[in-house]
């Protein structure tokens, strides 16, 4: 599942608070969490504790497709509405 920063807000009931969500996610160091699944509105990956280009290999190993530099948005199968 790879959702945008919006996506979250929205799933966490706070609509606006897309920054607050990469602000968090920026925080997390544990693995067990899977933040790389969360990516800009836009198509891009956004940031990653480890990285840019780890969190686009990490997403590509997952099957995640991508034009250029951004992710297909189309071939993401969920997303909350």
């Amino acid at each position: 599942m790879v959702l945008t920063y919006r996506d979250v807000a929205r799933y966490t009931g706070r609509p606006r608070a897309a920054r607050a969500v990469g602000n968090v996610l920026n925080q997390n160091r544990s693995t067990d969490v899977p933040c790389h699944r969360v990516i800009r509105s836009d198509g891009s990956a956004g940031g990653y504790v480890w990285g840019n280009r780890k969190k686009v290999e990490i997403l590509k190993k997952e099957g995640i497709k991508f034009i250029g530099s951004k992710i297909d948005l189309c071939s993401i199968i969920y997303r909350l509405q």
